[in-house]
């Protein structure tokens, strides 16, 4: 690995600095040394965030319990940029340090006898908390049809519980907040349960005029908030079908909790960390610097340039060559020795499926996907 001391001397972040923005080489020092196409793994640490947590650590070093006082007050704004962000309210936001906390936290308020519906391949994190706890589930595959399929599975028996990941982690095949929103206005009294964590922070989206009643996400990836921290999104009647028994301290802690008969605290029983935290509210800063309808558009238009070329030299499974509004991330039909050939080349990708997963956000180009298919070609 090249060194990245030269990036050090970086003149220092300011939020108002939009031109700082717009470069993102500066704004992700890392891109001046891969051509990056692995945020479906991890997404990069921007020097904004990098500089809030330096600036916290060394408060936290010359403060001690100090800094610790003002913790209610950093966790609340981080609450609120959440809910604003996702257009729900901050009294529905629950923060967890990481996805699969929190989902085995509402599962465990759920009644087991409720019958449960996913799809064949989607994140372990969604489907084994379900299967470990002995629902009673029904899986259907993933291809091309897979709306028709969901309305099927749901035609023969209305699932009481629809689980789903918004952008599918292995291949990108993404659901559509209208075809989510149609098929919960069909079936109101199904409780749908999403993984955000492919998908929070590609697209503009507004939690309380969606379809789904959960929606729960990891925010290392697309949102570049670094690891340790994710949040949960609540509809306001799933207190009425969800009683998690997690609790402790801190679950009667905080301005927001105590208004929802603690159904948050049950998601935040011990000690929030304010360094992880904070870090998720300086990435938001920076979305909102970028803007999520600039961020969008990029996402879109470079995922539509690399499903066209992925299609044309036959890299593409028919599940996804023949789908429309497909994500930004695709496994594309190539020998797995490939991601070590491609990171020779400094072009950084990984394993998954049977092929080999890039993805591509907002901070991405056109050059680096001419990159990738000469290397291909």
């Amino acid at each position: 690995m090249r060194s990245l001391m030269r990036y050090i001397k970086i003149p220092k972040y300011r939020a108002t600095n939009i031109s700082f923005m717009k470069n993102f080489t500066k704004l992700f020092p890392v891109l001046n040394q891969y051509t990056y196409l692995n945020t479906a793994a991890s997404g990069l640490l921007s020097l904004p965030v990098m500089e809030w947590r330096q600036e916290h650590d060394l408060d936290f070093l010359v403060m001690g319990s100090k800094l610790k006082e003002g913790q209610g007050k950093l966790l609340e704004g981080v609450r609120e940029k959440v809910g604003a962000l996702f257009g729900c309210q901050p009294n529905r936001v629950a923060l967890v340090p990481n996805f699969s906390y929190g989902i085995n936290t509402l599962i465990e308020g759920l009644d087991r006898t409720q019958t449960v519906l996913l799809l064949e391949g989607d994140y372990p994190s969604l489907c084994w908390p379900f299967g470990s706890r002995d629902f009673p589930i029904t899986r259907i595959s993933i291809d091309a049809h897979l709306e028709d399929r969901i309305m099927d599975a749901f035609a023969k028996a209305q699932p009481d519980i629809f689980a789903f990941s918004v952008v599918q982690w292995v291949d990108g095949v993404k659901l559509s907040q209208d075809f989510i929103k149609a098929l919960k206005t069909q079936y109101p009294d199904t409780l749908f349960v999403a993984d955000g964590t492919q998908y929070a922070g590609t697209e503009t989206f507004d939690f309380d005029h969606s379809g789904i009643d959960v929606i729960g996400a990891s925010t290392y990836k697309w949102m570049n908030a670094g690891y340790g921290n994710a949040f949960f999104l609540f509809k306001a009647h799933v207190p009425d079908r969800v009683a998690p028994h997690t609790t402790g301290f801190n679950s009667v802690q905080g301005k927001y909790k105590a208004q929802e008969g603690n159904f948050l605290g049950h998601f935040e029983p011990g000690h929030q960390d304010t360094l992880n935290f904070g870090s998720l509210g300086a990435a938001i800063d920076v979305i909102h610097q970028i803007g999520m309808r600039q961020i969008t558009t990029a996402i879109t238009d470079l995922s539509r340039m690399a499903q066209q070329a992925f299609v044309e030299r036959g890299l593409l499974s028919p599940t996804v060559a023949q789908r429309s509004g497909h994500s930004s991330i695709f496994n594309i039909a190539v020998d797995q020795d490939l991601v070590a050939r491609l990171e020779a080349e400094d072009i950084l990708t990984i394993a998954r499926g049977k092929g080999v997963r890039v993805s591509f956000h907002y901070f991405n180009t056109p050059t680096d996907l001419e990159r990738l298919l000469a290397f291909l070609d």
